[in-house]
C-alpha cells in the first residue's frame, strides 16, 4: 500500500470511528431530534403565512434578502408542473394572465385549487410515492418475471391521492387493506424485489434464506417509506448508528410473518363496483351449477386450475388416478358442498397424501408438497417407467370422514397468477384422470372420470348448452371480478427468532411481534397471534399521533417534491446518519398541523391541504433568478431566498411532449401499456416499441420493468426500481441531449407538433409562435423568432420543435 492510499484509509477509519461514536452517544439516551415527540412551536409572525413566518426569521438573521415574486408565466408553469406533472396549455396561460392582472392572489389561489382537483394531480403525486417504495411490475430476479395484475396497486395509489385519502388511513390500508375492503392496497408490502420459488429451487437452506430475504424487503419498504429509518441495517447486528437492535428487527419481522410475495384476489368492500359485478356473475355461475347437478359430473377450466364436480359423497380417502404417464402438480384441494372455503386436503388440518415414490422425478419436491396450501410451480412431478402400464396416482387421507363434492388440481398456479408475457408459459400438466373414493368395505368407487364427462358432454344436448353458458360466465368472471393480482398472499405466521448474523441457519431467541422498543412498540402480541391482528395493531401504532416519525417523514417528502429538496435532505433516513433539518421548528409545526390542523382549514392528515399550504407560500412563488449577494451568503439556498430551478423528471418531459402534440391520452388507470417483448422465462426483457400510439398515455402507466433500460428516458435518471428512492438523482450527460434530438419518439412527435401548428395557423410566422407557446408557454423574443423562422423556412418547422424540446427552458421548472 502506497502512502497516499494509507493516508486515505486512516482518514476514512477516523471518520467512521467519529461517526460511530456520535451515533452511540446519541443513541444512548435516545435524544436524537427525530426520535423526540413532535413539538408545535408558536408562529413567529403572521398566522396567515405560517411557512413564510418561520423562513423569514432565518433570512433576517443571516441578512439575506429574498427574491421578488416570479412572473405570472413562471408561476403558472411552475405550479402546473409541480401539481400535475404537465405544463399549462396556451389558453390556460392566456386566461391566467388576464385574471392575474386584475387580482394576483385570488387568481393564483383559484389556479392552485383547480390543479389540485384535477385527476392529473393523483397521477403525478402517485409517482413520487411509487419511487419511494421502488414499485415495479417485475420481480427483479434472474428471470425477472412479470408480476401479473400488480398495476392495481398503482391505480389504488392514484385514486388515494386524487380523493385526498387521509394519510393515516392511506398507511393503514397499505398495511392491512384486506381488513378495510381495500385489498389492492397491500401491494405496498410486496413492492420490493424477490426471487420466485421456481428459481430458488428445493434445497431447504435456500428456501429459508429466500424467505428471510423477502421479509427483509418488506421491512425495508415499511420502515424506509413510513418511518425514515434504515431498519434493515439491524438484520445481522444492532444498528451501528441508531438505537435499533437486532431484536427490534426480528420483532418487526414477526408483525409481517403472514405476508408472502405472491398473488391473491383483492378483498373489496361489498359496495365496490368490481365486487358488485363479481357478485352478480358468481350468482349466475352457481345457478348454472345447480342446473348441471342432475346431468352428472362436470369439469370447469379456470385457467390456472381445473375444478372437478361430482355428487356429494362421504369418505375418508380420495384417490386421483391419472391416465397419462407423466403429471406435474403444484397443489391439490378438496371441498365439500357446504365448505367452499375449507380445503379438506390441507396437511395443516390433519390430512395426509401419498404417491408412487418410484415414479417421483429426481430433484423435485415430494408428493407431500401438493397439500401444503402453497401453490407453486409443478412442485411434484411423477413419471411412469417406459413401457409400464402403471400411471401416476395420489391418495389423500383425511383425519376423519368428510362429505365432499369437488376437487381442484393445478400444475403451475404461481406462473399463471403471478406472471405473464412468457412465450413458454406452462400449461396444466395433466389431462385425463379419474377420482375415486374409498368405500367402507375397502374398495374404490369412481365418482369422476374425464373420459365419462367427455361422453356426457357430447350426448346430452341440454348439458352441452348449460356448459357453454357456464364457460362464458367463468371467462367473464375471470375478467371482471377481483382477479388474482400480485398484491401479496397470506400464509400462517411462523414463529420469529433472532437470526444470528442474519442467517436462517442460526436461529437464536424467540421474539414476539412488536414495533421498535425505541418508540414503546409493545403491541401486546405473541407468536400465536393471527397475522391480521398483528398488522392491524401495528397500523394503529404507526399512525398514532404519538409516533414522532410518520408525520415528519411524510411532510418532509411533500416539501421535497414542492421545493426540490427536503427540510431534511436525507428523506428516507431520519436517523443519526441522516442530515439535521434546516428549519426544525417549521418541520415540527407542519407535522403538527398535518395531524391536527389548527391554523388552516383542513381535515386531519390531508395531503392536498398540506401541499396547498406550501405552494401558496411566498417562498414557493419567488423568482428563481440568481443574485451574487445572496449566493455568497447562502450558496445552497438552504434559506429559500429564491425558488431553486430544477430539471423535471423523465415522465414530465415525455408527457409534456405528448400534450404539446395533442396526442396525450387522459385515460385514468388500467393495465400498463406495453413497450417490451414477450420472452422466455430466463431471457431478458427488450424494448420493442416505446413510441407508437399505444404508448400515448401518461408515463406512470408505462410498464415498470426492473433491470431494463427503456432506451430513451432512463438517461434522465428514471429509477430502476431496485432500491428505495427517497429522491431521484439529477445528472447531466451528452446522452440526454442526443436522446431529445434524435430518438424516434422525439422526431415523430416533433413532426406531429409541427403539423398541428401549421394546421392551426395561416402562415409560418404564426406557426413558429404557436410552437413556442405549446413547448415553452411563451412568445419568442425577437432574435429567437427570427432564427426559428429562418430554420423553419429552410429545413421545416419540425426542426424548430426539436430544438425547443432540446432547450434547458423546456426541461427545467422556472
Amino acid at each position: 500500500m502506497n502512502m497516499h492510499s494509507f493516508c486515505l484509509h486512516i482518514i476514512l477509519y477516523a471518520g467512521l470511528i467519529s461517526l460511530s461514536s456520535h451515533a452511540a452517544d446519541s443513541g444512548s439516551n435516545n435524544e436524537h431530534w427525530s426520535f423526540l415527540p413532535v413539538k408545535r412551536s408558536p408562529l413567529p409572525v403572521d398566522p396567515n403565512q405560517p411557512i413564510d413566518s418561520f423562513l423569514e426569521r432565518k433570512l433576517k438573521d443571516k441578512r439575506v434578502k429574498p427574491n421578488p415574486k416570479a412572473t405570472p408565466i413562471s408561476l403558472i408553469k411552475r405550479v402546473s408542473i409541480i401539481l400535475t406533472g404537465l405544463p399549462p396549455n396556451p389558453n390556460a396561460v392566456s386566461s391566467f394572465l388576464t385574471s392575474y392582472e386584475k387580482d394576483p392572489q385570488s387568481s393564483y389561489e383559484e389556479l392552485v385549487d383547480r390543479l389540485l382537483s384535477s385527476k392529473r394531480f393523483g397521477e403525478r403525486w402517485a409517482q413520487h410515492w411509487l419511487d419511494v417504495i421502488r414499485w415495479a411490475e417485475t420481480n427483479g430476479s434472474e428471470s425477472n418475471l412479470y408480476r401479473n395484475m400488480s398495476w392495481i396497486y398503482r391505480d389504488y395509489v392514484i385514486r388515494s391521492f386524487n380523493e385526498d385519502l387521509p394519510y393515516n388511513q392511506f398507511v393503514k390500508e397499505q398495511l392491512a387493506g384486506d381488513l378495510f375492503g381495500k385489498g389492492d392496497a397491500t401491494g405496498f408490502l410486496v413492492s420490493g424485489s424477490h426471487v420466485p420459488a421456481a428459481t430458488v429451487g428445493q434445497i431447504p437452506e435456500a428456501i429459508r434464506q429466500a424467505r428471510a430475504d423477502r421479509m427483509d424487503e418488506v421491512i425495508q419498504t415499511v420502515t424506509s417509506s413510513l418511518l425514515g429509518l434504515t431498519m434493515n441495517c439491524a438484520r445481522c447486528h444492532d444498528h451501528k448508528f441508531d438505537p435499533l437492535t437486532i431484536k427490534d428487527y426480528y420483532s418487526l419481522v414477526g408483525v409481517f410473518q403472514d405476508i408472502e410475495f405472491g398473488s391473491r384476489s383483492p378483498e373489496y368492500a361489498s359496495d365496490h363496483p368490481v365486487a358488485i359485478v363479481a357478485s352478480k356473475i358468481l350468482t349466475s355461475i352457481k345457478n348454472h351449477r345447480i342446473d348441471l347437478v342432475n346431468t352428472g359430473p362436470w369439469e370447469e377450466d379456470w385457467g390456472g386450475y381445473k375444478d372437478a364436480f361430482f355428487e356429494p359423497v362421504k369418505t375418508q380417502s380420495v384417490r386421483i388416478q391419472f391416465k397419462t404417464p407423466y403429471v406435474a402438480i403444484d397443489e391439490l384441494e378438496i371441498y365439500g358442498p357446504d365448505s367452499t372455503e375449507d380445503n379438506f386436503a390441507l396437511a395443516s388440518v390433519g390430512s395426509k397424501v401419498q404417491g408412487p415414490e418410484e415414479m417421483a422425478t429426481r430433484g423435485r419436491s415430494g408428493v407431500n408438497r401438493i397439500n401444503d396450501g402453497e401453490y407453486g410451480t409443478m412442485v411434484w412431478r411423477a413419471k411412469a417407467p417406459k413401457g409400464s402400464k402403471d400411471k401416476p396416482w395420489a391418495i389423500v387421507t383425511f383425519a376423519e370422514p368428510k362429505t365432499i363434492n369437488s376437487l381442484r388440481l393445478s400444475s403451475n398456479r404461481e406462473y399463471y397468477y403471478e406472471t405473464d408475457y412468457l412465450t413458454l408459459k406452462s400449461k396444466l400438466q395433466f389431462s385425463t384422470y379419474q377420482i375415486q373414493i374409498l368405500k367402507p368395505d375397502g374398495s374404490w368407487k369412481t365418482v369422476f372420470s374425464t373420459h365419462r364427462i367427455n361422453q356426457l358432454n357430447e350426448t346430452n344436448v341440454q348439458r352441452k348448452s348449460i356448459l357453454k353458458k357456464l364457460n362464458l360466465l367463468i371467462a367473464e368472471f375471470s375478467e371482471k371480478s377481483p382477479r388474482p393480482s400480485f398484491i401479496g398472499r397470506f400464509i400462517k405466521p411462523e414463529v420469529s427468532y433472532i437470526l444470528e448474523r442474519g442467517s436462517p441457519e442460526s436461529p437464536g431467541n424467540e421474539v414476539n411481534p412488536a414495533a421498535p422498543d425505541l418508540f414503546k412498540g409493545n403491541l401486546g402480541l405473541d407468536n400465536k397471534s393471527e397475522g391480521t391482528k398483528r398488522r392491524k395493531l401495528f397500523a394503529e401504532w404507526i399512525t398514532s399521533p404519538h409516533n414522532p416519525l410518520l408525520a415528519r417523514v411524510m411532510v418532509n417528502r411533500l416539501w421535497q417534491n414542492v421545493f426540490g429538496k427536503g427540510i431534511v435532505t436525507t428523506a428516507s433516513d431520519f436517523g443519526n446518519a441522516g442530515t439535521e433539518p434546516t428549519h426544525p421548528e417549521l418541520l415540527d409545526w407542519l407535522s403538527s398541523e398535518f395531524m391536527s390542523p389548527q391554523t388552516i382549514k383542513a381535515k386531519p392528515w390531508s395531503i392536498k391541504s398540506m401541499i396547498r399550504l406550501m405552494v401558496l407560500s411566498e417562498a414557493f412563488q419567488r423568482s428563481s433568478s440568481s443574485r451574487d449577494e445572496s449566493i455568497n451568503k447562502d450558496s445552497i439556498n438552504s434559506l429559500l431566498w429564491r425558488y431553486e430551478p430544477k430539471r423535471v423528471d423523465a415522465e414530465v418531459i415525455r408527457d409534456s411532449i405528448l400534450k404539446a402534440s395533442g396526442k396525450l391520452s387522459t385515460t385514468v388507470g388500467g393495465r400498463s401499456y406495453r413497450i417490451h417483448n414477450v420472452k422466455k422465462t430466463y431471457a431478458q426483457w427488450e424494448v420493442i416499441n416505446n413510441y407508437g400510439d399505444q404508448t400515448w398515455r401518461r408515463m406512470i402507466y408505462q410498464e415498470r420493468m426492473r433491470r431494463v433500460d427503456d432506451h430513451l428516458f432512463s438517461a434522465f435518471d428514471f429509477p430502476d426500481c431496485g432500491q428505495v428512492r427517497g429522491k431521484r438523482p439529477v445528472s447531466t450527460t451528452p446522452l440526454q441531449a442526443l436522446n431529445l434530438l434524435n430518438s424516434k419518439f422525439i422526431t415523430e412527435q416533433a413532426s406531429i407538433i409541427a403539423k398541428k401548428c401549421e394546421d392551426e395557423t395561416n402562415d409560418m410566422s404564426s406557426a413558429v409562435r404557436l410552437c413556442f407557446e405549446l413547448l415553452l408557454n411563451r412568445n419568442p423574443e425577437n432574435d429567437e423568432f427570427q432564427f426559428s423562422l429562418k430554420l423553419a423556412q429552410s429545413d421545416g418547422l419540425r426542426f424548430v420543435c426539436r430544438a425547443l424540446i432540446n432547450s434547458n427552458e423546456f426541461v427545467f421548472i422556472p
